[in-house]
Formats: C-alpha cells, sequence, structure tokens
C-alpha cells in the first residue's frame, strides 16, 4: 500500500510540474506580442554580424535573424530593437529577461545548453573555429611556431579554453591577455602589446578590416576549435523556442529552393512545386504550428532574405570581410547547412 501512495504521489507530482510548464509555453511570444518588438542582443560591435552604421542602424547577419524572427511574428522586419552586449554580459541579459533573443556569435556547447538555463534552439547562424590573427612581419606561416607568444583574448569566451588546450596539446607556451571587448583586443594587436589575436576566425576577419591597414595581417589557416554559432533563447519556453528554430530553417531552405526576396511575392502566387508551396504558405497551414500567419516565410525572405542572400550582405565576397560561405554552403553545395522541411 506504501508503494501504491508514493507511486500515486509521484504521478500526481509530475502531473502538477507538467501543467504548470505547460501554463508558462508561449510566455515570450506572449510578452513580444504586446510590447510589439522583438528584443535582441547583439554583440558590441562586429563587422557582418551586429554592428552600428553611420546612422545607428544595426548591420550584420546576427542583427538579420532577428529582424526574420519580427517578419515572421509581426509581419514587419522593423519591429526589432537591439542591445549591443559584450562577452561577459550576454547571458545574464537573456537569463534575466532583458532581451528576448540572444543573436551574438555564440558558440553552442552542452553545458550552455543545458547548465544555465538557456536553449540554442539549433539553427547554426555561422559555423566557426578559433584560429589567430598575425602581423605579417612576424614572418609565422603556422600556429606551431607561436611559442612564447602572447596572445590577446576576449574573456568570458569558449576561446580561452580552447586556446589553453591547443597550446598544452602542442607543448607549446604562451602568455595570454584578457579584455572585456573584442574592439580592445584588435586595438592592444595593433599596437603591439600582444603578438597575436586570437577568437573565432570570423571574428578575426571582421576585426582585420577594421584596423588601419589591414593587409598587414594575416590569419593562420589552422583552426583549432568547433564553434557552431547561433541564436539563443531562454529554456522553458518551446513556443518561442520553435519559432526561432524554424524563422533560421526557413532561410535555409528557401535558398535551397531557390526563393529570394525578389520572385518570393510571384512563387507564393504561381508555384506548382508542393515543397515551396508548403513552404511559402500556398499550401496547408503549417504557420498556424507555430502561431505564425500563412505568409510567415514569404515575409521573411522578402523583408530580410534567404540565407545565401543574408550571408553574402553581410560576410561575403562584395563585403570588406570577404569570407567564402565554406562549411556555411548548403549541404547540396558542398557545405554542411541543411534544413529539415516545413511539411
Amino acid at each position: 500500500m506504501k508503494v501504491l501512495k508514493s507511486t500515486l504521489a509521484i504521478v500526481c507530482a509530475a502531473a502538477v510540474l507538467g501543467v504548470s510548464g505547460f501554463a508558462q509555453a508561449g510566455a515570450t511570444l506572449d510578452a513580444v506580442q504586446k510590447k510589439g518588438f522583438v528584443q535582441c542582443g547583439v554583440s558590441d560591435g562586429l563587422p557582418g554580424f551586429s554592428v552600428p552604421d553611420a546612422g545607428g542602424k544595426i548591420l550584420g547577419i546576427d542583427a538579420d535573424v532577428c529582424r526574420a524572427v519580427a517578419a515572421a511574428v509581426f509581419g514587419d522586419a522593423t519591429k526589432v530593437k537591439f542591445s549591443q552586449l559584450n562577452a561577459k554580459e550576454r547571458f545574464t541579459a537573456l537569463q534575466s529577461g532583458e532581451v528576448d533573443i540572444l543573436s551574438r556569435n555564440t558558440t553552442m556547447t552542452s553545458s550552455r545548453d543545458a547548465g544555465m538555463g538557456l536553449k540554442f534552439p539549433g539553427f547554426i547562424t555561422y559555423y566557426d573555429g578559433v584560429g589567430f590573427l598575425v602581423n605579417n612581419k612576424l614572418g609565422v606561416k603556422s600556429a606551431k611556431e607561436l611559442d612564447g607568444a602572447t596572445i590577446c583574448i576576449q574573456a568570458g569566451t569558449t576561446t580561452e579554453l580552447n586556446v589553453s588546450d591547443y597550446f598544452r596539446a602542442n607543448n607549446l607556451k604562451y602568455t595570454p591577455i584578457t579584455f572585456d571587448t573584442s574592439d580592445e583586443s584588435a586595438k592592444s594587436l595593433e599596437s603591439g602589446r600582444c603578438d597575436v589575436l586570437t577568437s573565432d576566425k570570423s571574428q578575426l576577419f571582421a576585426q582585420r578590416s577594421k584596423l588601419a591597414s589591414p593587409k598587414d595581417y594575416s590569419v593562420l589557416p589552422e583552426t583549432i576549435s568547433k564553434e557552431p554559432l547561433g541564436p539563443v533563447v531562454r529554456n522553458g519556453d518551446d513556443e518561442w523556442l520553435a519559432i526561432v528554430r524554424w524563422v533560421g530553417y526557413a532561410m535555409l531552405n528557401a535558398e535551397e529552393a531557390g526563393i529570394t526576396s525578389k520572385n518570393v511575392e510571384a512563387e507564393a502566387k504561381s508555384t506548382k512545386n508542393p515543397d515551396v508551396a508548403r513552404l511559402l504558405g500556398a499550401d496547408g497551414e503549417y504557420g498556424k504550428d507555430l502561431k505564425l500567419k500563412k505568409d510567415w516565410v514569404v515575409q521573411i525572405v522578402k523583408q530580410v532574405g534567404n540565407y545565401g542572400e543574408v550571408f553574402e550582405k553581410n560576410l561575403g565576397k562584395s563585403t570588406p570581410l570577404e569570407i567564402d560561405r565554406g562549411l556555411n554552403a548548403l549541404w547540396n553545395n558542398g557545405g554542411i547547412q541543411y534544413a529539415p522541411p516545413v511539411r
């Protein structure tokens, strides 16, 4: 009889927790719709990812992810406000509710995804890895020639552990100098305070573009870690997590299907492709599951672009960063970007 009572108590407790969890679901979407905009946490200034232009508008691929979320939720990509956060501030701002989504060149790791009250939706904005930026006058061609180097590192990032592991594994010594912001790190490299700047390679290209003489500096060939960068939301709100996840997947699926900002409206009206019809809301009610309108993907692509358009506009060969798609090309074009279907 005692066993029965214990079992019953466990079942009842689980039911209460389940009801409580369900009651909290959708809290972020409700709050966003009530205030009329998405509050997005971005970096404190990283070209190609999130940086203010001369007029103060935040530009970059991370910022455009948030605009895509706003386009899906409101049908208006301008309904987003940005909070510029350094690496130390970013998680606290999300945990506290200061921002609704963190879209700030942030690496997905097990401890961050499972141990901080946060969740990575799974859409990877940019597949990256840690590397090293050096002044060409040092004559260094490989990271394995950096024994004894002084290295600038941004505090509060996964880079600190990655560099420590790499140098220990290769029996090399180094002296770290940590800074709170990426700009401080880059300025210290330029001034000669350190021999090397280390960070995600995308960030190294971005910082190099801001130096007085970018061509005097080179990114070494080694990539010493895996850094899948993507948006982050708070744990416990599966509805909001699903929206952010499928916004990213929609942008990838649109690129794969050849749907661009220029042809999306015409395709939505005339497509004979069943996959495209489902994606663009011409067939079925797939936005309904996300509490979004039928044309949510149309609005994303029309106002922000598909993934390829957003990449090329912010990071590609026509920009000062001149970054190849590489791993970030679609799966059917030599990369690993791949999205489940909308159906």
